[in-house]
């Protein structure tokens, strides 16, 4: 899943960049108001960490302008500003979450995984599906209690798909989840990846819309 960092101190940006790889995420970063409202309107992410502090327009500017426009992801403010009545403004203008600096990348984690899986109305951090049991926190997937070994982008496909239950997925929005900005959109590497977790999960459980995309877990 995609997920802008807005962060203009360069050591916390590679951080929080790290971290979500490491965790499954595709992480985007960007250091500049303007740059994070632009990004935020008009590309699709799964969810957006934003700092209040940025030059050329500050992060309340920035997370109000997207929630006038509709933007609807979730977002979780990281500031080193601390008092209550900016936690108040921010929650106010939008905001689903707040962690002030210093904080434990380990608690940034666990906010966004909530986030993420009440944005699916989901309560548990561990996500069922028929014979599916998908643990965010372990990044596992099970098949009736067995484990299923997955690569990096498999697990990223399955924890999207199943964050969107019932919903036809296309191509091109599975292509920017998965491999971000610089995805290979126009190639068939979407298929190839669908297909290879079907062979680790059973051929119908991922089906397939022609001409639409894919759904999974639909009623």
């Amino acid at each position: 899943m995609r997920i802008l960092c807005v962060e203009d101190d360069p050591r916390i940006s590679a951080d929080l960049a790290a971290v979500l790889s490491a965790h499954g995420y595709v992480p985007e970063t960007c250091a500049d108001g303007e740059d994070a409202w632009f990004l935020g309107d008009t590309e699709d992410y799964a969810g957006v960490i934003l700092d209040l502090g940025l030059p050329t327009m500050d992060g309340l500017s920035v997370l109000k302008r997207w929630r006038e426009n509709g933007r609807t992801f979730p977002v979780i403010i990281l500031t080193a500003r601390g008092n209550w009545r900016e936690r108040v403004e921010g929650m106010d203008a939008g905001a689903d979450d707040y962690l002030p600096k210093p904080f434990e990348m380990d608690e940034l984690l666990a906010r966004l995984r909530a986030n993420l899986r009440r944005g699916s109305g989901q309560a548990s951090a561990v996500f069922s599906l028929g014979g599916l049991t998908l643990d965010t926190r372990q990044m596992r997937l099970s098949l009736r209690g067995l484990p299923v070994a997955l690569s990096p982008q498999e697990y990223r496909l399955i924890a999207y798909m199943m964050h969107h239950p019932g919903r036809v997925v296309t191509q091109q929005e599975l292509a920017e989840q998965l491999q971000g900005e610089l995805g290979d959109r126009e190639s068939n590497a979407i298929e190839v990846l669908v297909g290879r977790v079907r062979k680790k999960i059973g051929a119908g459980v991922i089906e397939t819309r022609r001409g639409f995309g894919y759904v999974i877990g639909e009623e």
